[in-house]
């Protein structure tokens, strides 16, 4: 961490002022805004509470109080995220955590790893 007090603050459209190192190119410009409109509208996908309450598991994960699993594909095809996959996934996830649980003897932080590829610039 470089430690400059002088970074910029976190908002949803911060990440226009970042370098472009992996540019995509869009085909068709009206759709991509007629789509960041319709994502711009929609409810967050967490909530500030379950932000907050991740933060203080991380906390405890960190002091040696509590063990993170993270599960999850690295690239899903889209054909594969759907429903019924996503929640084979979860249920492998759970499996794992119990079993953790058993003979960890601490609290599991579980975090789940889903879609992380759509974000990625190609």
């Amino acid at each position: 961490m470089s430690g400059n007090s002088e970074q910029a603050a976190w908002t949803p459209d911060s990440w226009k002022t970042k370098p472009i190192k992996q540019d995509v190119v869009y085909d068709n410009p009206e759709e991509l805004s007629t789509v960041l409109t319709r994502i711009t509208n929609m409810p967050p996908l967490v909530s500030a509470t379950e932000i907050d309450r991740l933060r203080a598991q991380l906390k405890d994960v960190a002091e040696g109080h509590a063990f993170l699993l993270q599960g999850g594909d690295c690239a899903e095809s889209f054909d594969y995220c759907n429903p019924t996959a996503i929640e084979d996934k979860l249920k492998v996830l759970l499996q794992m955590s119990l079993v953790l649980l058993w003979g960890l003897r601490q609290p599991i932080v579980r975090i789940a790893r889903m879609a992380g590829q759509y974000a990625k610039p190609r």
